[in-house]
């Protein structure tokens, strides 16, 4: 377009708001912002009359940001169309290619929840990561209307609008040694990848017969890789936590803090020893907040010691709401709990793969701020977030061994947590690295509730496009975000690889 070629500037009229915080009214105070424009009809010669309009925003120059999403007023009406944002890099004045955002709201609260009721909550796509930029262009093109070219047609939901994201600056802790890698692949320090003692390596493999590291004849060296039914879980199914106590207790011996085996950096993390009922969780931001940016890894004899669980997989390292730079202020300051965790939903972000592992923390915070500000949630929605090396982060606060309920898998958030690989997994393989750290983390979690990972369940849908409410579904114990909900996410390569993150997660069980 030749608007593309002129300098920007603010149109007269149309500059950028910035939102209020969801919990009180008053001016953003916080670090990072959120600023939106109302998206307008966009006007295309040659359309069809009865057809409805393109919306969107002709390019133009704004406050710098990273991330981009679109929210609508009604939580209960879906975008049917394409959304595509074109955006300038902040100092070299390059405008990148159309890209498409995600436009599918099943990341959400549960309809009919204190959450998911909540009169902030708005219809919203997937947040998309552009990196820094100072311009954006935007168009959002309704679904192809079926049948008769004439008449009303659906359109597009009401109260269009653009969020613009600006994280904030980076954690002043300094995670790792500023390239992103926080210490590698964090599985079971004893175990590594090879727990069989027949094992020939640590490589994980595909179901096409590719593999990342050494080859073997499984995706889990020492372990069958024969198919079949699998086992009913061997654990308890919700309804209670099985450490006997209130799940909202911030003592947990499950999240104390104590020494790593096996040679993890730990960074800022603290080495006391503690392990006992009292320990702060370093994780727990519900109280006063333990500024420890991780939660060092145990091994799997400590976590079993711990958890008087036989099967369980040790805990790995976890970056926590502190180490990447949370804004504790943004989110609603209760936690809410669920009886105890049955299964696991894997996600992708859908945010895109070109982020950098040190971009990660910031990437996070973006997610954070568009959930909370943009989508009006109480906190995060998942539980736990994977970068593409293997870093696992803390999510929704609440405490990383709780059973923290969630706003990740619309319908079945109750007894269930969400683990979201940042990047889009559609077309891309995810890395080895990432495939570990989901098996390492489903295996220290599901652990602790008594489950096996390659188990099968049972959960009862609070009601999406796919499960109607009271529904009594079976379902893997690892399970893909598209198992409970009619969506493509996690990605078709993310969702071919459950199979390897469940062998892998049952064999750091010690199964």
């Amino acid at each position: 377009m030749a608007a593309l070629a002129l300098p920007l500037a603010f149109p007269s009229g149309a500059t950028a708001t910035v939102h209020t915080p969801v919990r009180a009214a008053g001016p953003d105070t916080s670090p990072g912002a959120t600023r939106t424009l109302p998206l307008a009809p966009l006007a295309t010669s040659g359309r069809v009359i009865g057809t409805p309009l393109s919306q969107g925003l002709p390019a133009r120059a704004v406050r710098p940001f990273s991330m981009v999403g679109i929210t609508w007023d009604d939580v209960g009406t879906d975008l049917r169309g394409t959304v595509q944002v074109r955006t300038r890099a902040t100092g070299t004045g390059t405008w990148s290619k159309w890209r498409t955002v995600e436009a599918h709201s099943d990341d959400a609260p549960d309809a009919g929840s204190s959450e998911g009721s909540a009169s902030a909550v708005r219809g919203s796509t997937s947040p998309l990561w552009v990196g820094r930029s100072d311009g954006i262009e935007v168009r959002v093109v309704p679904e192809a209307p079926a049948g008769s070219r004439r008449g009303v047609q659906p359109g597009l939901p009401k109260g269009l609008r653009l969020e613009m994201v600006d994280p904030g600056d980076e954690p002043g802790d300094g995670l790792g040694d500023g390239s992103g890698d926080l210490g590698g692949s964090y599985l079971d320090p004893d175990a590594a990848l090879d727990p069989g003692p027949a094992g020939p390596g640590g490589g994980i493999q595909r179901g096409d017969g590719t593999a990342d590291g050494p080859a073997g004849d499984g995706a889990f060296p020492g372990e069958p890789s024969g198919g079949g039914e699998p086992a009913e879980s061997d654990g308890p199914s919700g309804g209670a936590d099985p450490s006997g106590g209130d799940p909202s207790d911030s003592g947990d011996p499950f999240d104390g803090v104590g020494p790593s085996e096996g040679g993890y950096p730990l960074g800022g993390g603290r080495q006391d020893g503690t392990t006992t009922d009292n320990a702060a969780d370093p994780a727990d931001t519900s109280g006063t907040p333990v500024e420890s940016p991780f939660v060092p890894a145990l091994s799997r004899s400590q976590t079993e010691a711990l958890t008087g669980q036989r099967f369980t997989g040790g805990r790995p390292r976890i970056v926590t709401r502190f180490g990447w730079g949370a804004d504790e202020q943004l989110r609603n300051e209760d936690s809410d709990f669920t009886d105890a965790i049955s299964a696991v939903f894997v996600h992708h972000t859908a945010t895109g793969n070109d982020y950098e592992c040190s971009d990660s923390p910031s990437v996070i915070r973006g997610i954070y701020r568009y959930h909370v500000k943009s989508s009006g949630w109480r906190d995060i929605g998942y539980n736990f977030l994977v970068d593409k090396c293997g870093n696992i982060y803390e999510g929704r606060s609440g405490g990383v061994s709780k059973a923290v309920f969630g706003a990740h898998t619309l319908g079945f958030n109750e007894h269930t947590m969400g683990i979201a690989v940042l990047g889009d997994y559609s077309e891309d393989e995810p890395s080895r690295e990432a495939l570990s750290a989901v098996a390492g983390l489903a295996a220290w979690k599901l652990g602790i509730y008594g489950h096996n990972p390659e188990g099968m369940t049972y959960l009862v849908s609070g009601g999406s496009n796919r499960y109607p409410k009271g529904t009594r579904v079976r379902m893997n114990v690892i399970s893909g975000h598209r198992d409970g909900f009619n969506t493509q996410c996690p990605g078709t390569e993310l969702y071919d690889d459950l199979g390897i993150i469940r062998r892998t997660a049952a064999g750091l069980q010690g199964r």
